[in-house]
């Protein structure tokens, strides 16, 4: 039996233990969660709730762990897990400084066990056709990429308690430069970015609104990247989300906001079926995304993306943090 622990009982870390649930060969011995407030809310899951990832360790024994903290407080929890040898699924992005995405890796290293990291559209069926398309050669040899990711006013000032210490850049960008890198087989070397900011300051969040990214890759073909906070609540949903390659001998385009359903009554709103549960099952990339992770680690086989793209993917957004400060191109 995988024994499966999780540091972190908000959403994610929920939605992670729902996911989990009844699946063979998997037990999900607990949480690790040092609000009173998300504590008690995870304990109507039934599963014990710990207050931290030491008393998770010694008292619920896991053999792996899911860390679920917020996007800038992954290291101590990532380090002491892979240092007892235990295997890591570690949201996206992997850590928002350099000097922390190199201590997790070189504590994963050392310590000896599996990490995935949390790049869920891998996970996607839109980006897995995708792949599968450009894999077969059908668009020929890419020659430029974009993708847009963008939340409404929803995520940064109500859903994220934590969204002034993180950005567009740290919450978005790392599933599209993971999307895309992943979909064109290219390494970015170069980054030019520009953003704007004032609006979410007005509203008692000290972040950027907008930011927009240019990426030279090693092959010197480019991809663009946009992430803004500002849509309205009133639109059509929370998430923006589309991207699309261009190749030698052909293209592709997508536009996930919708999945194909759109309801319209005192407005208009894009719905995600590919999110939730259908029937007794939970559905959607976050869901497959650890069922796999715990699969691979019982059946021995590859994880998915690891350390390696996970430093990838905070080096750029390093570098394109960078470059909106000094307004200048930055090279990785």
């Amino acid at each position: 039996m995988l024994r499966i622990g999780i540091v972190g009982a908000g959403l994610r870390g929920r939605l992670f233990a729902d996911a989990l649930a009844d699946r063979p060969g998997v037990e999900v011995v607990g949480f690790a969660e040092p609000s009173t407030r998300v504590a008690e809310d995870a304990a109507t899951t039934g599963l014990p709730v710990v207050p931290t990832h030491v008393d998770l360790l010694s008292d619920l024994a896991p053999d792996a762990v899911i860390v679920a903290t917020p996007d800038f407080a992954h290291r101590e929890v990532a380090v002491d897990v892979a240092k007892h040898g235990l295997h890591l699924l570690i949201e996206k992005p992997l850590a928002t400084t350099l000097d922390d995405a190199n201590a997790i890796a070189a504590a994963v290293a050392s310590g000896g066990g599996q990490c995935l990291v949390g790049f869920e559209n891998r996970w996607n069926p839109h980006v897995l056709k995708a792949y599968e398309s450009i894999q077969a050669g059908e668009l020929g040899v890419p020659i430029t990429s974009n993708a847009t990711l963008s939340n409404s006013y929803f995520v940064p000032t109500q859903m994220l308690s934590w969204a002034a210490q993180s950005s567009p850049a740290w919450f978005l960008m790392p599933h599209t430069i993971d999307m895309l890198t992943w979909l064109t087989g290219r390494t970015p070397t170069r980054v030019s970015a520009v953003g704007s900011r004032g609006i979410l300051e007005q509203r008692g969040v000290d972040t950027w609104d907008v930011i927009r990214a240019l990426l030279t890759f090693d092959d010197g073909t480019t991809a663009s990247l946009s992430s803004a906070w500002v849509l309205p609540d009133a639109g059509e949903g929370i998430v923006d989300f589309r991207f699309g390659v261009i190749g030698t001998e052909g293209s592709l385009s997508a536009d996930l906001s919708h999945q194909g359903l759109t309801t319209v009554t005192d407005r208009q709103r894009s719905l995600w079926p590919l999110s939730g549960r259908i029937g007794r099952s939970a559905v959607g990339p976050a869901v497959w995304m650890v069922q796999d992770f715990a699969a691979a680690l019982i059946d021995g086989t590859d994880l998915g993306p690891g350390i390696d793209q996970g430093l990838l993917v905070t080096r750029t957004i390093c570098a394109i943090e960078d470059s909106l400060r000094t307004s200048a191109p930055i090279s990785l």
